[in-house]
């Protein structure tokens, strides 16, 4: 028998320009930067690691999606956070995506485009919120 999943190990975004993507998620996640490949390679291209709380982010230099799709990252952020969030997001102008109808009590989340077609959301509501609203309840 297969033993269970831990945990999520790590996230991996290819992008082409590593420092842009540095830039973004320091400025924007509070990411802190953990590990730099330089000019080596260990992988499949030039790396770095980051991490967000317990979260670890990879990046590594590469051709990104060709496309934009609804497929996304959600971090969890604090409703009062919420403005100072869409205010780094726009310093850094970056493209903002219409989030998708919602009904009350499930929280808010803000949509942005990184500067390769990943979307990330930023999502003030939590799971267990959502199943309540939606009648599901735990």
């Amino acid at each position: 028998m297969v033993g269970a999943i831990e945990g999520l190990s790590h996230m991996t975004f290819i992008v082409r320009d590593l420092d842009r993507m540095e830039h973004l998620l320091t400025t924007i996640l509070g990411a802190r930067k953990v590990y730099d490949s330089g000019e080596e390679t260990f992988s499949v291209s030039r790396e770095r690691f980051f991490t967000i709380g317990e979260l670890w982010i990879a990046t590594m230099e590469g051709d990104p999606p060709p496309t934009r799709t609804y497929n996304h990252i959600a971090f969890k952020i604090d409703e009062a956070d919420y403005d100072a969030f869409l205010q780094r997001i726009s310093a850094l102008d970056l493209e903002l995506k219409e989030g998708r109808s919602r009904v009350g009590g499930e929280g808010r989340s803000i949509y942005f485009y990184d500067y390769d077609n990943h979307l990330f959301e930023l999502h003030t509501g939590t799971l267990e919120q959502r199943l309540i609203r939606y009648g599901r309840g735990r």
